[in-house]
């Protein structure tokens, strides 16, 4: 089979094209090539996360790989193995740097494990040893409480998960570990997306309750908290402050706060800061107010484009819309009147709609609505599954039906 030539530098040019080209790649048995790896970085080629899930998906499917290491600008990526194959229900994966993110390399593995599922029906166990709160990638909590969540409610993923150990790329070299249960689809069963309830404007977006869980130094929770408290308020009038989560890092180089705004009608936006306290701070208390502020106008700028996800839930899901048999949704408020609302489809995937007026999208370069992350995602996903069918900018999507036999 011809491998699929991708180039690097495409939409957002970093490691997301590596991630999402080689997890389709892994499950589906397509070859790919991507020259240019991560070439709109100032230090392009091959990280030390990719090169970590790369290796493992290589292992279990029996690959044939070349460039796999650090810097490498090219990769080929050639399996040979499917998931149904995958003899392993316990495996570890570790980072050979600590920093490395743990959630990167899930992305990258995620959807091959989804559909593992062998003749006894066995879960899949997964360990990954690196970071859990790192620069420029999802947090454990985020995937705890707004990603997995939402996978559970619009295709049936059920993944258990904990956080076992925290590593931070903040303060001092850390390692941590996650570690996470799969319950794969049957052989030959499909994702299925499920729809939500009908919603409507402005009702379906009030906000009823946010979860607040901040990982910081234990001399500013009290501050933090009441700052917290006071800047929702102003903003989400009556609305329930829970902190679900409250820890101390003992460390002003490690701070972590993450906002999740639960609607009426069960949409959840998050909005979250990962960062430090600068020496020079003269007044913590100052500063501890200027992060909840931007915090709590983060979270209120979010819930305000009245989308069905944030920015970052709608680069997440894309994969698995690709993968999905039939349609699905995830619009965030680009262009609500000038799309198809998800409550068109229905249990089986089908749209109840009429053909008028939807618009077929071309897919030969990053396209839609959205942040570049979910354009390029589209990208990547289009090159990789051609059957895939996106329309109005995105906001509908056709998936391939993949399944295992």
């Amino acid at each position: 089979m011809n491998p699929v030539e991708l180039d690097g530098r495409t939409g957002e040019g970093g490691g997301q094209v590596v991630r999402v080209a080689i997890a389709i790649a892994a499950l589906t048995g397509q070859a790919v090539t991507i020259t240019n790896v991560r070439g709109n970085r100032e230090r392009g080629g091959l990280k030390s996360q990719h090169v970590t899930s790369i290796q493992f998906l290589a292992e279990i499917t029996d690959a044939d790989v070349e460039g796999l290491s650090v810097g490498s600008k090219t990769i080929t990526f050639a399996p040979r193995r499917g998931p149904t194959e995958l003899y392993q229900r316990n495996i570890k994966i570790s980072a050979e740097s600590g920093s490395a993110s743990t959630l990167l390399i899930l992305q990258a593995v995620f959807p091959f494990l989804i559909f593992a599922g062998n003749d006894s029906e066995e879960s899949v166990e997964l360990s990954i040893s690196g970071g859990s709160n790192v620069s420029f990638s999802l947090s454990f909590e985020y995937l705890d409480q707004v990603l997995l969540p939402t996978l559970e409610e619009r295709f049936g993923i059920h993944v258990e998960r904990a956080l076992e150990r925290r590593g931070w790329s903040l303060g001092p070299q850390s390692r941590g570990q996650i570690r996470l249960n799969f319950h794969p689809l049957k052989i030959g069963q499909t994702l299925r997306y499920k729809s939500p309830e009908q919603r409507a404007y402005p009702e379906s977006y009030e906000i009823k309750s946010i979860d607040v869980s901040m990982v910081v130094p234990g001399s500013t929770h009290e501050r933090l908290q009441a700052s917290l408290t006071r800047g929702l308020g102003d903003l989400f009038s009556g609305v329930d402050v829970h902190f679900k989560h409250v820890e101390d890092t003992s460390l002003d180089s490690r701070w972590y706060i993450l906002l999740v705004a639960h609607s009426t009608s069960g949409i959840r936006w998050g909005h979250d800061w990962l960062g430090s306290i600068p020496k020079k701070t003269k007044n913590r208390d100052m500063f501890v107010d200027q992060v909840s502020r931007k915090l709590c106008r983060g979270l209120y700028d979010e819930v305000a484009v009245c989308g069905q996800v944030d920015v970052h839930l709608q680069d997440q899901v894309v994969v698995f819309q690709a993968l999905c048999e039939g349609y699905s949704s995830f619009p965030r408020g680009d262009a609500s009147d000038d799309s198809p609302p998800d409550t068109l489809i229905d249990a089986m995937g089908n749209l109840d709609i009429d053909t008028g007026r939807m618009r077929k999208e071309k897919t030969n370069e990053p396209f839609g609505y959205g942040s570049l992350h979910t354009q390029t995602a589209r990208w990547v996903a289009s090159e990789m599954l051609p059957s895939v069918e996106f329309y109005n900018k995105g906001n509908l999507v056709k998936g391939a039906g993949i399944s295992m036999k």
